[in-house]
């Protein structure tokens, strides 16, 4: 039996450096595919899709909702050449009903304890059923094992040579219910951490020292995040990760672990926040601020004072996101109740573009003020310069530890380089 796993094309947000990190979700479902299939991967970021090559079965993974009209396209495709397309992922949970009109198949939830396995068997005796509701049913997590990051192309995610991280994740579920997430929705608000011994396992099996801890937070469990510091520290790698928990102990830990930088949410002036920010530069970690646009709250000045804010606490990049009402989430529902949703064009749901009514301000100011913060934040520093000195930063921890792979050497030369132009 042949398989098509398929992770469709987004669009990409226009201010951001553009470059492609190998995709987490595809490479974990890979990994619930009995060894006997044949899996064909393409990630239509980095690899145009080939139709000629013709599957017995289509495995559409979609995270983000702005994949949804490219993966719509793609399965009214392969089911006009009668290969049925079976849909799953985030962005199929978030939108399931609709995605059902377009597909043969959804599969809604997780992937493991023979699951994924089950709904091959249907599709190879010719009785696939039109949906899998796993819905908030998980799997055991002893169940999840390493992801199978042999499908993927690694030629291909790399920017300016240098190889990018590979994302792997300790745990599932997040036991908070932020308003503009639907990770509650998704996986439950109850914290599901993997066996420590099966997370050092995986870690040690990628060829790559550079990663990225795609948890949801590093901040629900002080003790478990210990005990996998701990774990971690003897594999040497260097690893970036959604915020950690706001702790001395717990960050010098991260730091002796090889946290080289965090995605830091950045949602006010406030003290907390120059803080935390303070304690994580203090231990050597680097911060990308994760700024949200278009909360009730904010107005044009607000956004300028936030702008000037992180330029203040000297946070190394920041990352601006217009507010987005995903499917499912707490502001949604909210801005459902008050006629304030614009449109459900989901190839324009990037977060670089306005969709609602801010309560402070037009769509088009609103649009400006995203504009502005790009433009200002970057004006003195630019953003590839940044990059280059959170990159250099790492590249000295690799050889204080002897980590550094010599190889790299030439093309990360060549890399910072074109970036220091």
């Amino acid at each position: 039996m042949r398989i098509a796993l398929v992770y469709p094309k987004w669009n990409k947000i226009p201010e951001q450096t553009e470059f492609h990190l190998p995709p987490h979700g595809p490479v974990c479902v890979a990994a619930a595919i009995p060894e006997q299939y044949e899996v064909r991967f393409t990630d239509e970021n980095v690899d145009s899709l080939d139709y000629d090559w013709t599957p017995d079965v289509v495995l559409l993974s979609m995270m983000l909702t702005c994949q949804l009209p490219r993966g719509k396209e793609i399965a009214a495709e392969y089911r006009r050449r009668g290969v049925p397309v079976v849909s799953g992922g985030i962005a199929t949970m978030l939108h399931a009903e609709e995605i059902a009109e377009h597909v043969d198949s959804v599969f809604l939830g997780e992937v493991e304890d023979g699951r994924l396995a089950g709904v091959l068997a249907d599709c190879r005796q010719g009785r696939l059923q039109a949906q899998y509701n796993y819905f908030h049913d998980f799997p055991p997590i002893e169940s999840v094992g390493p992801a199978r990051r042999d499908i993927l192309n690694r030629s291909r995610y790399v920017y300016r040579g240098v190889k990018m991280v590979d994302l792997v994740h300790a745990s599932r579920g997040c036991r908070f219910n932020c308003f503009p997430c639907a990770t509650a929705y998704l996986g439950g608000r109850q914290f599901r951490p993997r066996p420590l011994d099966r997370v050092v396992e995986e870690l040690a099996g990628i060829d790559n020292n550079r990663l990225f801890m795609v948890d949801n937070s590093l901040a629900q469990d002080k003790e478990w995040v210990l005990e996998l510091f701990a774990a971690m520290k003897p594999l040497k790698k260097k690893w970036i990760s959604h915020p950690i928990l706001d702790d001395d102990e717990v960050l010098t830990a991260a730091a002796e672990a090889g946290c080289w930088y965090v995605y830091q949410a950045v949602f006010d002036t406030s003290e907390v926040i120059r803080n935390r920010v303070r304690r994580l530069k203090d231990h050597g970690i680097g911060v990308e601020a994760a700024v949200l646009l278009g909360p009730d709250n904010q107005d044009a000045d607000y956004i300028k004072r936030l702008v000037d804010f992180l330029l203040e606490i000297d946070v190394d990049m920041a990352e601006f996101s217009i507010l987005t009402p995903f499917p499912h989430t707490p502001v949604t529902a909210k801005f459902e109740q008050e006629g304030r949703i614009l449109h459900r064009d989901w190839r324009r749901y990037t977060t670089a573009e306005v969709c609602f009514q801010p309560k402070q301000m037009t769509p088009d100011e609103l649009q400006e003020m995203y504009a502005y913060a790009w433009r200002t934040f970057y004006r003195e520093v630019p953003q590839p310069l940044r990059m280059a000195r959170l990159f250099s930063e790492v590249v000295k921890k690799e050889m204080q530890d002897g980590t550094y792979i010599p190889h790299r050497q030439a093309a990360e030369r060549r890399w910072q380089a074109g970036l220091d132009r």
